[in-house]
C-alpha cells in the first residue's frame, strides 16, 4: 500500500535525522507528536518513577521528554560516539547577544512615572467599580457589573464559598493598599465603613486559611497602621478610633478556633461555620499550607492582645505537620488526614497546597524571633534543594538546564508529574527574603518566559509538553510579588520591564466593562466574570510599588514585611516580646538534631550580586534565550 510506504519512509527519515543530531551535538528531536520539532537540551533522561543510583535526582537537566523504547534504541545505537567531543548545546542560543541587553538594560524615569500611573489607574478602576456596583457584597463581577456573595444555593461550591463569607471581603482586603497609594481620606472612609457595616455573626461556612489571610490579616494590618505613628505612612490615625478593627479581628479569630478542637493531631479542620463552628459533615483532610500558614496573623494577634491562645494553636499545627515529614527526605506531603496523621497526597512541591507553609516558617522567624521557626525553615530549604531542585548547579554559569523545582514523592524524591503551577512563582520572592538572590533570578526568568508566551500564567504549566495543563489565570499576584522583591534587591531595570509587560498584558487581556476579569483560557483569552479580592490587595499593590521608588515604604527607616496576602506588617520589637512564659506548657519542644548543631546563623548570599551588575542583565543572554526556547517562545 502506497500510504504505508510513505509512513515507513517518514519514520526512517526521522530516526536518521535524530541519530545525526546526536552524533553532531548530543541532541535529538522530541519524540512526542507536537510539531515543529522541539530540541531537548539535556544530557540525561529524567524518569518519572525510577532513579538509577540517585543520579536523576541530581541531574543538571530536566527538559528531556519522557519517551518510549524508540528513543532508548536510538540512544543505544549512537552510544559509540559518547566519548567524542560535543559542541555545547548553549552555543545554539548565543545568537545576537545584544538583543536582550538592548531591550532590558535601561528604563527611563518618564516611562517609570507612566507605569506607576497605569498601576494606580488599574487599581482605582477595579476598586471604584467594586464600591459602585458590588459593596457590601464580597466581590465584583466585572463583566456584569454586579456584586457576588456566597453561593447559598449550592453549599458544595467551595471555589466560591471557601472565600466569600458575606463580610465585604474586597473592601477589607484592600484597606492597606489605599495607604500604599497615598489615599489617606479614602482609607479613613473605608475603615469607617468596615466598622459600621461588617459583622462576622453570619451563617457562612468559610475556609480557615482564606479567612485568616484575607480578612484577619488585613484587619490587623490596618489596625497597626492606624495606631502606630512609627510605621512608614506616618500618623494616619482616625479621630475617635477605639481599636474597633482589632476587636473585629479578635472576634473573627475566636470564631475560627473551633477548627482546632476535636482533632487528634492538633491540625485544624479546613472549614468552620462562623456562627456554629465545624460543620457536622466536615471532611478530615486538609492541605499543608492551609493548616500551616496561620502563625503570622494568629501570632501577631496574640501579641497585640496579650492572649497566647491563638499563637499556641497555630504553632501546635505547624509542629504537628513538621513531625509528619518523611524520615528519608525531610519532605512533607500535600494533603493530610487531621485525625490519623496519614498523608492523603504524598506529592511534595512548592505550589498549591504547600507554598505558604514554607513562606510562613521564615516570616514567622523574622517577626517573632523564635529560632525554632528558622530551624524548621532551614531544614525544609535543605530538603527542597536536595530533592525538588533540578537543573545546573549555578544560575549564571555552567552547562545544563536552568534551575527548576519539580513535584516529587515525599518519601523517595521521585518525580510524580511534569507540571508546575502558578502559585510556585512566589518562590523567587522567598529566595530573595532568604538572601539567595542568584537562584531567585533564574527561577523568576522561567516564569517570566511563560508569561511572555501567553500574556498570563496558566494555573498549571507542563514543562515536558511546553503547554498549559490547566488554562485559567485568576489575576494572581505571585509573579508580580517576586518581580517587585527582585527589583528591590537588585535595582535592575530588567524587572521594571517585566512589570511593564505584566501591566500591559492585564490591560489588554483582562480589562472589561467594570474591572478586570479572570482569564478562563490563557490562549484564546476568554474570560470568567470574577475579580478576586487579591487582585486589588496584592497584584495592583505590588505593581504600583514596583514603579514608585519614593513610596514611604521604601523611604522609611522602619522595616516591614508583607503577609502572604500582601498586607503590610512592621517588623516591631514588641512582636518579639511575649506576655506569657510558655506557648505550650503541655509540650516540650525538642530541636531537630540535624538543624540545631553548630552556631545559629543565616548564611545570606545577598553579597553575591555585585554593584556593577545593576545595569547589565541579571541573567546572561545565553541563558535567557535558553529559557525562552524551553517554554516555546521560538
Amino acid at each position: 500500500m502506497q500510504w504505508r510506504s510513505i509512513v515507513v519512509a517518514l519514520v526512517v527519515l526521522r530516526l536518521t535525522v535524530s541519530c545525526l543530531l546526536w552524533l553532531a551535538f548530543g541532541l535529538g528531536p522530541s519524540w512526542g507528536f507536537n510539531f515543529p520539532l522541539n530540541f531537548n537540551f539535556n544530557l540525561h533522561k529524567i524518569e518519572l518513577f525510577k532513579q538509577d543510583d540517585g543520579e536523576s535526582a541530581k541531574a543538571n537537566s530536566w527538559s528531556q521528554r519522557i519517551h518510549g523504547h524508540g528513543d532508548a534504541q536510538c540512544r543505544t545505537s549512537c552510544a559509540t560516539k559518547e566519548d567524542s567531543p560535543k559542541k555545547s548545546y548553549l552555543s545554539l542560543f548565543e545568537g545576537d547577544r545584544d538583543e536582550y541587553d538592548r531591550r532590558y538594560s535601561s528604563f527611563p524615569d518618564t516611562l517609570k512615572i507612566k507605569m506607576k500611573g497605569m498601576a494606580k489607574d488599574m487599581f482605582y478602576f477595579g476598586y471604584d467599580n467594586y464600591m459602585k456596583y458590588a459593596f457590601p457584597e464580597d466581590e465584583l463581577n466585572p463583566i456584569d457589573c454586579q456584586g457576588r456573595g456566597p453561593d447559598v444555593l449550592n453549599p458544595s461550591n467551595i471555589n466560591i464559598n471557601d472565600v466569600l463569607g458575606n463580610y465585604s471581603l474586597t473592601l477589607i482586603d484592600t484597606l492597606d493598599t489605599l495607604l500604599v497609594l497615598g489615599n489617606v481620606s479614602e482609607f479613613h472612609r473605608a475603615v469607617k465603613l468596615v466598622i459600621d457595616t461588617v459583622s462576622f455573626d453570619k451563617d457562612s461556612t468559610v475556609q480557615v486559611f482564606e479567612a485568616n489571610i484575607r480578612i484577619l490579616g488585613s484587619l490587623i494590618s490596618a489596625h497597626i497602621l492606624l495606631t502606630d505613628p512609627k510605621h512608614p505612612f506616618g500618623n494616619v490615625g482616625l479621630v475617635d478610633y477605639d481599636n474597633e478593627l482589632l476587636h473585629l479581628a479578635h472576634d473573627l479569630a475566636v470564631r475560627l478556633l473551633p477548627a482546632f478542637e476535636n482533632t487528634s493531631t492538633g491540625i485544624p479542620y479546613p472549614r468552620v461555620n462562623l456562627k456554629s463552628g465545624v460543620p457536622p459533615d466536615s471532611i478530615n483532610e486538609t492541605c499543608t499550607a492551609g493548616a500551616g500558614s496561620l502563625l503570622v496573623e494568629f501570632g501577631i494577634l496574640s501579641r497585640l492582645i496579650g492572649d497566647s491562645t491563638f499563637e499556641w494553636v497555630a504553632r501546635r499545627a505547624v509542629r504537628a505537620l513538621w513531625k509528619l515529614r518523611s524520615n528519608e527526605t525531610g519532605l512533607l506531603g500535600n494533603v493530610v488526614n487531621i485525625q490519623t496523621g496519614q498523608w492523603v497526597s504524598k506529592q511534595s512541591g512548592l505550589g498549591a497546597g504547600m507554598d505558604s507553609f514554607y513562606e510562613y516558617l521564615l516570616k514567622s522567624y523574622i517577626l517573632f524571633g523564635e529560632k525554632e521557626d528558622y530551624r524548621m525553615f532551614q531544614a525544609s530549604y535543605e530538603s527542597i534543594q536536595n530533592h525538588l531542585r533540578r537543573g545546573r548547579e549555578s544560575c549564571n554559569e555552567g552547562e545544563g538546564d536552568p534551575p527548576l523545582y519539580v513535584n516529587v514523592n515525599m518519601f523517595n524524591g521521585q518525580i510524580m508529574n511534569t507540571w508546575i503551577d502558578s502559585l510556585q512563582a512566589f518562590f523567587p520572592g522567598l529566595l530573595v527574603l532568604n538572601g539567595d538572590v542568584e537562584e531567585a533570578i533564574c527561577l523568576h526568568a522561567f516564569y517570566y518566559a511563560i508569561w511572555k508566551r501567553f500574556g498570563a500564567l496558566p494555573e498549571r504549566y507542563n514543562w515536558q509538553l511546553q503547554a498549559p495543563d490547566v488554562l485559567f489565570y485568576p489575576l494572581r499576584p505571585e509573579l508580580v510579588e517576586s518581580t517587585y522583591l527582585l527589583y528591590q534587591a537588585t535595582k535592575n531595570p530588567f524587572y521594571l520591564h517585566v512589570g511593564m509587560d505584566i501591566l500591559e498584558s492585564l490591560e489588554k487581556n483582562a480589562k472589561v466593562r467594570c474591572g478586570y476579569a479572570t482569564l478562563h483560557h490563557v490562549v484564546d483569552k476568554s474570560k470568567e466574570d470574577r475579580m478576586e479580592s487579591f487582585f486589588l490587595s496584592e497584584t495592583c499593590k505590588y505593581l504600583y510599588l514596583l514603579f514608585d521608588d519614593d513610596n514611604p515604604l521604601h523611604k522609611s527607616e522602619n522595616k516591614y514585611i508583607f503577609t502572604t496576602e500582601g498586607h503590610v506588617v512592621p517588623i516591631d520589637k514588641r512582636f518579639r516580646e511575649k506576655q506569657w512564659n510558655d506557648l505550650s506548657p503541655c509540650e516540650k519542644v525538642v530541636p531537630d538534631q540535624e538543624t540545631s548543631n553548630g552556631p545559629f546563623s543565616n548564611n545570606s548570599n545577598c553579597d553575591r550580586i555585585p554593584e556593577e551588575r545593576r545595569y547589565s542583565l541579571p541573567l546572561k543572554s545565553v541563558y535567557m534565550r535558553q529559557i525562552d526556547h524551553m517554554v516555546g517562545l521560538f
